[in-house]
């Protein structure tokens, strides 16, 4: 192709010049491959470490600041909450099911 054909097509430049093509998610290069392979992302928490580590950030002072949050790790928990609910009153429901099941892994 010619010098103006690629100006007439910027996003062909993009593209090659990413190295990606429709949307891959596959690291390129080889430090972003090792990268990668090595340090992957840690297991996901279940709903119950969710939850205490929730319940012990507001115990050491910390402001819960998103309610989607609260309420989701409330609703894996097994709890029915209204998208309305004051969000110390759905902690409170999070603290009392955590009670209710010490030992639950």
């Amino acid at each position: 192709m010619t010098a103006d054909r690629w100006e007439q097509h910027p996003c062909i430049l993009i593209v090659l010049n990413r190295r990606k093509c429709m949307g891959s998610h596959r690291p390129t290069g080889l430090f972003s491959w090792l990268r990668a392979l090595y340090f992957s992302r840690p297991a996901p928490l279940s709903d119950y470490a969710r939850a205490r580590q929730l319940i012990a950030a507001i115990d050491r002072g910390g402001v819960p600041l998103d309610t989607a949050r609260i309420n989701a790790i409330a609703r894996s928990l097994g709890l029915e909450v209204s998208r309305h609910a004051p969000a110390e009153e759905t902690i409170q429901r999070i603290r009392q099911a955590l009670e209710r099941a010490p030992d639950h892994e």
